[in-house]
């Protein structure tokens, strides 16, 4: 079939060619269970779609096992298949199983064998566990459980890279879910560019807003390591188990 320059047909057939590109990464990157898909907008969707294909993609996501970071001078170690995770943050060990709830404490090297004691660190870990990994991997929980996403329009970063803006709210989910988030996503590479912060979802100016920049490779994902004064270092990634990384002292 040939179209002449400029007929509505061929501008069809563009829109109808975007329309399935669009339907095919949807598919590709299906909503966690409870994600307000009724209540998010088709744009903003179809952002976090192309976020998910420019880090690597679903596929390569979902075959990743342990991911090791540190961040804020605490050093994790997560196994994202079952939940077992590993927190040194002074002079303080955790062991444990986000999953669950249940674990090991150790403060100097001496397990902490108090019941009342151990449960309130490992509390505290779990609150850890949930800040420090979004810090890192907030990209590809975009259509997350409890997560509602509206776009919010074009906005240049604070460095003056051209974006869209997706907007983050949450019910019923995490430590905070009060919080709002704005995210730019990248009008070239479709990666996250910068990020803010609101503690309520009502105010009206960011608690801050930081750069997601350096992204990098690591292995068939991409992670970004830049967070202005909070970078990420010691980021690995594999596809399979280390359970030494969860064996006791």
């Amino acid at each position: 079939m040939k179209f002449a320059s400029g007929s509505t047909a061929g501008v069809s057939v563009v829109v109808l060619v975007a329309t399935l590109a669009c339907t095919a990464r949807a598919a590709d990157n299906p909503p966690a269970m409870g994600f307000d898909a009724s209540h998010s907008d088709a744009k903003a969707m179809a952002l976090a779609d192309r976020t998910m294909q420019a880090m690597g993609g679903r596929a390569a996501w979902d075959a990743v096992r342990t991911i090791g970071w540190t961040i804020f001078k605490r050093t994790h170690v997560w196994d994202k298949w079952t939940g077992d995770y590993r927190l040194e943050a002074d002079s303080l060990l955790v062991i444990m199983n986000v999953n669950t709830g249940k674990g090991r404490v150790w403060n100097h090297g001496r397990e902490v064998t108090d019941d009342a004691k151990r449960d309130e660190v490992l509390k505290k870990a779990m609150s850890i566990w949930i800040n420090d990994s979004y810090w890192l991997l907030m990209p590809y929980k975009l259509k997350d459980t409890g997560v509602t996403l509206h776009y919010m329009g074009e906005q240049k970063t604070e460095d003056g890279r051209d974006a869209d803006t997706v907007q983050l709210t949450f019910a019923g989910v995490g430590d905070t879910p009060d919080n709002r988030y704005l995210v730019w996503i990248d009008r070239k590479t479709g990666l996250v560019s910068q990020w803010s912060y609101f503690e309520k979802a009502s105010d009206t100016e960011p608690g801050f807003t930081r750069p997601w920049t350096d992204w990098t490779s690591f292995g068939a994902i991409k992670i970004s390591t830049g967070r202005g004064r909070f970078d990420v270092t010691g980021v690995h990634v594999s596809n399979d188990a280390d359970p030494q990384a969860f064996v006791a002292p």
